[in-house]
C-alpha cells in the first residue's frame, strides 16, 4: 500500500501541475483573443465568412436532430400526460423542454462534434503546415487573422442554431401530438402561448446558447492553436475538443439552470 502511494503521488502531482499550466495557457489565449478582437470589426468579412462556414454546414444535422427530438418529446410527453388527463398541456411540455434545456444543450453538443472538430482540425493543420509561423514572419498576428474570427463566428452562430433546433422541435411535437395522435390543436398552441414566458424561458435559453457558444468555440480554437504540429497531435486535439467541450457544456448547463430557475 505504501509503495502504491509513493508511486501514485508523483503522477497525481504531475497531472495537477499540467492541468494548472493548461488552464493558465487557456486563460492567456482567451484574453489575447479579446484584446485583438477590436480590430476585427473593421473587416467584418472575416467573421461573416466563418459564420457561413460554421453555421450553414451545421444546418442539416441541427435541423434533422431538432425535428426528431420533437417527435420523441411529442410521443413521450403524450404518454406521460395522458395518465393524468393533461394531454392538452403537451404543447407547453414540448416548448419548455426545448427552449429551456434541450435546445441549447443538444445544439451545443452537436456543434462541438460537427463545427468544433472542424475548427480544431483546420487551425491544427495550418499550424502543422507552418502557415501560422509564416504569418508571424510577415508581421500578421495569427490570433487576429485566424483564431479570433472563428471564435466570434461560433459565438454568433450558436444562438441561431439553437433557435432553429427549438423551432423544428416544437414543429415535430406538433406533428406527432396534433396530426398523428389527435391532441386538440387550439389547446396545444394556447397552452404553449400562455405558459412560456419570454424573459424567464426564451431569454434564458438564448443566454445559455451564447454561453455554450463561447465555451465550445473557445475550446475548439484553443485546442487547434496549441496542438502539436504533427498528424497525431491534430488527431488528439480534435478528440480533446469533443470531450472537453461536451463536459463544459453539461457543467455550465447545471450551473446556469441552478442560477436561472432557482
Amino acid at each position: 500500500m505504501v509503495n502504491w502511494i509513493n508511486k501514485s503521488l508523483p503522477a497525481i502531482g504531475y497531472t495537477l501541475r499540467e492541468s494548472i499550466v493548461g488552464l493558465g495557457v487557456a486563460t492567456r489565449i482567451f484574453l489575447s483573443i479579446l484584446r485583438v478582437s477590436s480590430g476585427l470589426w473593421r473587416r467584418p468579412r472575416l467573421i461573416t465568412d466563418q459564420i457561413h462556414f460554421i453555421g450553414n454546414y451545421s444546418l442539416v444535422i441541427i435541423g434533422v436532430s431538432g425535428l426528431f427530438v420533437g417527435f420523441v418529446l411529442g410521443l413521450q410527453g403524450y404518454y406521460t400526460l395522458n395518465k393524468y388527463g393533461s394531454e392538452q398541456a403537451l404543447g407547453l411540455l414540448v416548448s419548455l423542454s426545448l427552449v429551456r434545456e434541450l435546445g441549447p444543450v443538444v445544439t451545443a453538443l452537436l456543434f462541438a462534434g460537427r463545427a468544433g472538430t472542424s475548427l480544431t482540425a483546420e487551425i491544427g493543420l495550418m499550424k502543422a503546415g507552418e502557415q501560422l509561423l509564416a504569418m508571424e514572419m510577415m508581421a500578421v498576428d495569427p490570433l487576429q487573422r485566424v483564431v479570433a474570427p472563428r471564435f466570434w463566428a461560433g459565438v454568433v452562430a450558436m444562438p441561431m442554431l439553437a433557435a432553429l433546433f427549438s423551432a423544428l422541435g416544437i414543429f415535430g411535437g406538433y406533428l406527432v401530438g396534433v396530426k398523428l395522435i389527435g391532441v386538440d390543436e387550439g389547446a396545444f398552441w394556447s397552452q404553449m402561448q400562455g405558459g412560456v414566458d419570454v424573459l424567464l424561458d426564451v431569454a434564458n435559453g438564448v443566454l445559455k446558447s451564447i454561453v455554450f457558444g463561447i465555451a465550445v468555440t473557445f475550446v475548439a480554437v484553443w485546442q487547434g492553436y496549441e496542438t502539436k504540429a504533427t498528424p497525431e497531435g491534430v488527431a488528439r486535439a480534435t478528440t480533446r475538443t469533443v470531450v472537453i467541450a461536451s463536459l463544459a457544456v453539461l457543467a455550465l448547463d447545471f450551473l446556469l439552470t441552478a442560477l436561472m430557475f432557482n
